[in-house]
């Protein structure tokens, strides 16, 4: 939840959560939950599929990129 800037506004919302009015952690989630879990039926599938298209040499390529993005900049 973001806080207002308002002193006021802060001041009652901190009575609000001290009172149980309302929740700290709160969210206004406005999505919609089937869509949701369909986004991420698909973004687990993702990788994997990916990865299963992709051939040997072209995984070894991505793995070496990584590998050096990852270990390239170390300070010795």
């Amino acid at each position: 939840m973001k806080r207002p800037k308002d002193t006021n506004k802060l001041a009652k919302l901190i009575v609000d959560i001290g009172t149980g009015k309302v929740q700290e952690n709160e969210e206004n989630n406005t999505k919609n939950p089937h869509a949701v879990a369909l986004g991420k039926l698909g973004g687990l599938k993702g990788g994997k599929a990916r990865a299963e298209k992709l051939t040997a040499k072209k995984r070894s390529e991505i793995a070496k990129i990584a590998a050096k993005a990852r270990w390239g900049n170390k300070k010795k």
